[in-house]
């Protein structure tokens, strides 16, 4: 199962952060080499780290493609850069962002691609969408589901302060 987590928390000539994570899949499948399978109910959460920043739009979407992971990551980052994303520093907030968080069973520890996302296992804003549509899915280093992963997370980082379903498009 090939996973991307998308996630903005700033407007941008897409509308709002969630219109904006719904034209980057868009983006996506009109690249002709990604097809979406498969996405999560969109979830606000709270920045990470806490901050001031606005919360975010966030979900989790399955895809199909023929592209290498590496390839697949340079897709997204395409996609990101004709959205107007500017990398700037860490954790900076954003007008869109791509992350390729599993791509079927590949392991990598590469500088630029790490599989499974090193810290998918630790974040809420990936674990909850990713739970709407594959909660049995196994990380495949801890070899837990995403559920179980998402269960052992702290109270805290489940709770209506972290964590709560944006409405729906209809």
């Amino acid at each position: 199962m090939k996973l991307i987590a998308i996630g903005a928390n700033l407007p941008s000539r897409y509308g709002t952060p969630q219109e904006a994570c719904q034209a980057a899949l868009a983006l996506l499948e009109a690249t002709g080499t990604i097809q979406v399978t498969a996405c999560s109910g969109w979830w606000e959460t709270a920045p990470v780290p806490a901050s001031d920043q606005p919360w975010y739009v966030n979900g989790v979407a399955v895809i199909e493609t023929a592209l290498s992971a590496s390839d697949l990551l340079h897709q997204l980052h395409m996609v990101e850069a004709e959205m107007g994303r500017v990398r700037t520093v860490a954790n900076a907030a954003r007008v869109i962002d791509l992350d390729l968080i599993a791509y079927d069973h590949v392991l990598s520890d590469d500088s630029h691609l790490q599989l499974p996302h090193p810290r998918m296992h630790l974040r809420t804003f990936v674990l909850a969408p990713l739970c709407d549509i594959a909660p049995g899915w196994i990380h495949p280093v801890l070899l837990k589901d995403a559920r179980s992963l998402l269960n052992a997370l702290p109270a805290g980082e489940k709770g209506p302060q972290a964590l709560r379903r944006a409405a729906q498009p209809e």
